[in-house]
């Protein structure tokens, strides 16, 4: 069964720092792009940053330079280094992935259960 695990959420005051951890698992034959995402309360979930097969990370305004999305293939995992936080930086952290299970091209979008971060000020 293939699944995304997140790990690294938690209570941190503003300025702190936490590193988010996501592994997939299963019978994986490639992962193409990964993401994180956030669901403040009461609000949609959002791309916060994304990266590509080969490393290429994208971001939303409000966390570049604060944040650093990374991945390792050798362990189907991508992480989320974040710096700098902020109370508006709350929410439950989700990651999703594009991922091939056979070498016949096709993709699926999978996501994790989700991470919670709180940051208080």
């Amino acid at each position: 069964q293939v699944q995304l695990v997140e790990s690294g959420g938690g209570l941190v005051q503003a300025g702190g720092s936490l590193r988010l951890s996501c592994a997939a698992s299963g019978t994986i034959f490639s992962i193409d792009a990964m993401r994180w995402y956030c669901q403040a309360p009461g609000q949609q979930r959002e791309l916060v940053a994304s990266i590509t097969s080969g490393g290429s990370g994208n971001y939303v305004d409000s966390v570049k330079g604060r944040f650093t999305i990374s991945r390792d293939n050798a362990k189907n995992t991508v992480y989320l280094q974040m710096n700098s936080l902020k109370p508006e930086d709350t929410g439950v952290y989700y990651c999703n992935a594009d991922l091939r299970l056979a070498a016949d091209g096709k993709t699926f979008r999978y996501w994790g259960q989700g991470t919670q971060v709180t940051v208080s000020s």
